[in-house]
């Protein structure tokens, strides 16, 4: 924020200069800029505490307002006396100052004079831009013998001083002994605006798109940011718009540029346009029509006014502060939204006889701005014109790679009814084509779905439009039902369009989705391959393979990774050079659910090269999440949980990019004991139907919710979970998929007492996977007959089978998953031998390698259990004396209970009775002054440890 930009270049050398010393500090900023927040901050500092202060705030009448005098501690005023009167005649605020005996003062001159000269004194005059002549005399002559010590700060607007350049209205004598110092207030850097957009609305409510046109349209004008902020506070999503679990209300660009321009910018440009004549005023008319930085000719030209005098009305507006030199030679209004406030006040004819001519400036541009010479040629009512530059700015966006912004200006003119069916159905086709390759938006979806349900289009078009709308839907919003359908009517649609049937077919092969069974996703493969073929099409080829090696690699099928291998990287296509991305990106997500983490690794570096040359969007961000997932499972877990909510908040528009990001956080949430987090975020991962989710992520969140349930000893929720997701695995037929909830459906069943069901799903797990290249699942299969061993009482076999487990999970790695697997190997080796050195041994290296992972709930079970066994942990001799700090038991449950768990839950992971855990408790919030459970955590994890 500002603030720290105030330390360094105001609070030192106020503050540090001789006491004796002289110094003046300018502050000049543009209205809105924060001068007045800067005066705020000066008067908190504590350094200037001792400061007599004066404080004189110029208003536009010329009144002078007398907000504060302090003396020093020595010069108090008499008791009783009281703040300063007020007292009013009709220019000035009259003041009385504190004392009884002294006479009120009327203007800055006496009020300075009566100042006690012989301390250093703090005065603040603020917008001395509106002092009249008297008071900017009586400043002049302060400043220019100044008494010992004082510190003066002035603060103006430099566009509306009645002399240029000169501030106090006159050349003022500084005194060469005097310290003068210059701050300049322009507009806040786009971080800056960001971080005021998240204080004000939350960080959940900030997509990106919309924190960067809140600083474009703002200027980064801070009080525009702040009235833009409040005007939106209570702004949600638009009719139609499709909400999300976590994102709620979420603020879009969109709802920046519908919002109203605030009252206070309004007033300042509208009042300072009724100063100018009818002629200047026509030139900043053409200004706010054009919205963007002009020459002086163009401003002229659409002003309709001649080179004279559109530079005589050019120097007016400028002198009058109403435009401003954008750069050199351009001008223009300083923020887009100061040109929609003049923009709203003009009448219809006169906006469509300016727009013409703006049309006819941009027209002589080269290169041609297409996109802003369309909206003045619809504007000033030229159809036809409109549409053949609208198909020019987006023809121009999609080859340069902008996908996002071809699919704004397309969804814009197709949702106006001027567009005739046959230019619908083209632009239809170049938004269903963007739409697919760069990031998605819900009206895109709005206006697909009028679009393929209109009747007057050809079938063929109708087909293509729908091809794109299935692949949006499925791949993108995770809508897998509806997209489903969509593309097998495509299918039918597109029959003799080979090239794009087999788009259709190779997208219906993908497992991902819960439609169908692998059976029918393969056969979808097989047409789709002998399609292709026949098309001689290298470009549909290319999807074609890129889906062969999704799906080989989705089912474990090690021919996936030759044929990844012969992918036409070298491709100068960027069609074909997307599918390639498409492929490796797939083949990337594909590896981490096998457990193929170094493959992954390298695929994760490839896959966004590709992207980039092939200008997809879509792809490039939905790897970012895929290295999330990575981060996870290969125990990366510094500052993973910002990371992954930085990307779930920007990614949330698109549910399946988000859910990896919502996966790990509700990881990291169940392994850190923030139960109630991790249930929010398991559930935002699947959004709010499973049947649209992808059928992985789906059995991973069902894992994680049955690991939730257990913690919470609620084993029917438990076994309720593990019977719904591996029914949904089974309807698919792809076992390998298995591995994150496989070892906690059998837990579930197990503990629940229903052991016979428990060897049945270990028994189809293992027949699904058998020639599968699956290290994950293969390690989890072992820890699943770990656990039936453990079940059965067979307590050695069981921890060698943990053991087993334990080195399948580090060879890959999956660290968490080995050190769990120590803890069971532990239970189970002390469960056959009590006093067995291994045992302790083993929960004792799972204890440091979770804590070295941060899961405090998972060490904080892990040592209850070491304190259970005789031997563990014991002091050396006698009770240690702990004091005002905490025990090592209190600093255990003062962060669970911070983290969100109940007395009961502490207990149970703790083995300790709830009464117990409730004295805990008590004791670490005295101690630690702790004032209340949620602030346990903080204050818990900053005391020194065990």
């Amino acid at each position: 924020m500002r603030e720290r930009e105030w330390e360094s270049a105001v609070r030192e050398p106020l503050t540090s200069a001789a006491t004796d010393a002289t110094m003046l500090v300018l502050v000049d900023g543009a209205a809105g800029t924060g001068k007045t927040r800067f005066v705020r901050w000066l008067l908190t500092l504590q350094e200037l505490g001792g400061l007599p202060r004066l404080k004189v705030t110029f208003r536009p009448s010329g009144a002078v307002m007398h907000h504060e005098f302090t003396r020093s501690a020595g010069s108090a005023p008499a008791a009783g006396t009281g703040a300063p009167r007020r007292r009013a005649d009709a220019r000035t605020t009259v003041l009385a100052q504190p004392g009884p005996k002294q006479p009120p003062v009327s203007s800055l001159s006496e009020l300075a004079a009566s100042c006690d000269t012989e301390q250093p004194m703090l005065l603040v005059a603020e917008d001395v831009h509106r002092a009249g002549e008297q008071d900017s005399r009586a400043l002049r002559t302060l400043l220019e013998r100044p008494p010992s010590g004082l510190r003066a700060v002035v603060t103006y607007r430099p566009e509306e001083l009645a002399r240029p350049g000169l501030v106090l209205g006159a050349p003022v004598g500084y005194p060469a002994e005097m310290n003068l110092l210059r701050l300049r207030l322009g507009p806040l850097d786009e971080a800056t605006v960001g971080e005021m957009a998240v204080e004000a609305l939350g960080e959940d409510r900030c997509s990106a798109q919309f924190l960067t046109r809140l600083y474009e349209r703002s200027g980064g004008i801070a009080q525009a940011v702040a009235d833009l902020l409040t005007e939106l506070r209570t702004a949600g999503p638009f009719p139609g718009a499709r909400p999300t679990v976590v994102r709620g209300d979420r603020l879009t660009a969109r709802h920046v540029d519908e919002a109203a321009v605030p009252v206070r910018l309004t007033e300042l440009v509208v009042g300072r346009m009724a100063a100018l004549d009818a002629e200047t005023r026509r030139l900043a008319w053409a200004a706010a029509v054009l919205d963007e930085a002009a020459t002086e000719d163009e401003l002229s030209s659409v002003a309709g006014l001649s080179v004279d005098g559109g530079r005589s009305a050019l120097t007016a507006t400028l002198s009058e502060a109403v435009l401003h030199e954008l750069g050199l030679g351009q001008y223009g209004f300083r923020m887009p939204m100061e040109a929609a406030a003049v923009y709203q006040l003009l009448a219809g004819p006169v906006r469509r006889e300016l727009h013409g001519r703006a049309a006819a400036v941009l027209e002589a541009r080269r290169p041609t701005p297409w996109a802003r010479l369309a909206r003045h040629q619809l504007a000033s009512g030229r159809t036809t014109d409109w549409l053949q530059s609208v198909e020019e700015a987006a023809r121009e966006a999609v080859e340069a790679g902008d996908h996002p912004s071809a699919i704004a200006l397309l969804e814009d003119t197709l949702a106006n009814p001027l567009v005739a069916h046959p230019n619908r159905a083209r632009l239809a086709l170049m938004l269903a084509r963007s739409a697919y390759r760069g990031v998605r938006s819900d009206q895109t979806v709005q206006v697909l779905r009028r679009l393929v349900d209109a009747p007057e289009l050809p079938v063929a078009v109708r087909g293509e439009i729908r091809l794109d709308l299935g692949l949006l839907l499925g791949n993108h919003l995770g809508q897998a039902a509806g997209g489903y359908v969509d593309l097998v009517k495509s299918v039918e649609e597109l029959r003799g369009h080979a090239r794009l049937a087999a788009r259709a077919m190779a997208a219906l092969a993908l497992p991902y989705w819960p439609d169908g069974p692998l059976a029918d996703n393969l056969a979808w493969l097989a047409r789709a391959a002998a399609t292709a073929a026949e098309s001689g099409d290298a470009v549909v080829q290319a999807a074609v393979a890129a889906n062969q090696v999704t799906v080989l690699l989705s089912v474990g099928d090690p021919d996936g990774w030759r044929q990844l291998a012969q992918l036409p990287r070298d491709s100068a296509d960027p069609e074909v050079l997307q599918h390639v991305a498409r492929g490796v990106c797939n083949a990337a997500d594909a590896a981490i659910w096998l457990g193929e983490y170094t493959r992954a690794h390298e695929l994760l570096a490839e896959g966004p090269r590709l992207a980039l040359r092939s200008g997809s969007v879509y792809q490039e961000q939905m790897v970012r999440g895929t290295a999330l997932h990575l981060d996870l499972v290969t125990g990366h877990w510094a500052g993973l949980s910002s990371r992954a909510r930085a990307y779930a908040a920007e990614a949330g528009d698109t549910p399946v990019a988000s859910g990896d990001a919502m996966l790990v956080l509700g990881v990291l949430a169940m392994a850190r004991g923030d139960w109630a987090q991790a249930g929010t975020w398991l559930s935002a991962a699947v959004g709010s139907s499973e049947a649209g989710c992808p059928v992985p992520l789906a059995a991973a969140t069902a894992g994680g919710r049955i690991r939730l349930a257990l913690a919470r000893e609620d084993l029917q929720a438990a076994v309720r979970e593990a019977s719904g997701g591996w029914a949904a695995l089974r309807a698919k037929g792809v076992w390998v998929w298995a591995a994150e909830l496989a070892p906690w459906a059998v837990e579930a069943n197990v503990r629940a007492g229903e052991t016979a069901v428990a060897r049945e799903l270990v028994v189809e797990f293992a027949a699904g996977i058998e020639d599968r290249q699956a290290p994950t699942a293969a390690a989890a299969l072992v820890r699943c007959h770990a656990l039936l061993a453990e079940a059965d009482g067979v307590f050695p076999e069981a921890a060698e089978s943990f053991r087993r487990a334990r080195i399948c999970y580090q060879s890959l790695p999956r660290p968490y998953d080995a050190a769990l697997m120590a803890e069971s190997a532990g239970r189970c080796a002390l469960a056959s031998s009590p006093g067995t050195t291994a045992g302790l041994s083993e929960l004792t290296d799972s204890a440091w390698e979770l804590e070295a992972l941060g899961a405090t709930w998972d060490v904080a079970r892990v040592r209850a259990q070491l304190r259970a066994h005789p031997g563990a942990e014991r002091p050396a001799r006698g009770r240690p004396r702990y004091d005002e700090r905490l025990s090592p038991r209190e600093q255990e449950v003062a962060e669970l209970a911070g983290a969100g768990l109940s007395n009961r839950e502490i207990a149970s992971t703790l083995h300790l009775s709830p009464r117990t855990v409730e004295q805990h408790v008590a004791r670490a919030l005295r101690k630690l002054g702790a004032a209340s459970r949620n602030d346990l955590a903080r204050k818990a994890h900053d005391t020194p440890g065990r």
